[in-house]
């Protein structure tokens, strides 16, 4: 049987089992079942949500970029957003010469409550701080990071706080939990549906038509 296990990845940790250079790896915070590995990423300096699953066929899915589940992340970036720099990252901005997809963003009017990082971030005395509240229906390299750093707001501390349905709760950095039972059927559900719909809208092939028949020839009989 499938497992899933949601985990809270702390700063420093890389979304895998090898570490690499200065980084931890998922090793670090305990013993795994074997076989499991993440669904897709959050880079070592980024902390929140990942899940791991032995379940290939959730992975594939999940990780298809035609799907667009919504990911959802706090971004505590440098200064405050206005109007035009919100409505650029909602409509999407020029990454690598290709716009990024529409997005949900929301200025947050008060700090959330979020675990202290080991590391604090980069502190300036005359220059204030925001909280954003990003959900992305893409997965591209550091995106988040590139969009707001895009409208002049460099991202100084990322947490991925939900993916698709799945929330992270009050666990703890390093902390993990199986998916519960409801939690399972919702994900296999959702999945199961997207794969009927998107069969049902695969173009079929059209149905060939009978080869004329040559003046004098006659239909084989069956």
């Amino acid at each position: 049987m499938s497992r899933f296990i949601l985990l809270h990845k702390p700063y420093g940790i890389l979304s895998q089992f090898t570490p690499e250079g200065r980084w931890g790896s998922l090793k670090d915070l305990g013993a795994f079942p074997p076989d499991m590995y993440a669904v897709g990423r959050l880079d070592a300096d980024s902390e929140g949500l990942l899940l791991l699953t032995d379940d290939r066929r959730i992975r594939h899915w999940m990780l298809d970029p035609d799907e667009g589940h919504p990911r959802t992340y706090l971004a505590q970036v440098e200064r405050i957003p206005d109007e035009q720099a919100l409505r650029q990252l909602r409509n999407g901005v020029m990454l690598e010469g290709k716009k990024t997809r529409p997005a949900e963003v929301q200025l947050l009017e008060h700090e959330p409550a979020v675990h202290p990082r080991p590391v604090p971030i980069r502190f300036r005395k005359n220059v204030p701080t925001a909280w954003l509240e990003i959900t992305l229906r893409e997965g591209r390299n550091r995106q988040v990071r590139k969009m707001t750093a895009a409208v002049g707001h460099p991202t100084l501390r990322l947490i991925r706080t939900a993916i698709a349905h799945l929330t992270i709760g009050d666990l703890a950095p390093g902390a993990t939990r199986e998916l519960t039972p409801a939690e399972v059927t919702r994900l296999m559900d959702v999945a199961a549906s997207t794969h009927h719909r998107r069969e049902s809208a695969a173009p079929h092939p059209p149905a060939s038509s009978p080869k004329p028949r040559r003046p004098g020839q006659r239909f084989a009989r069956r």
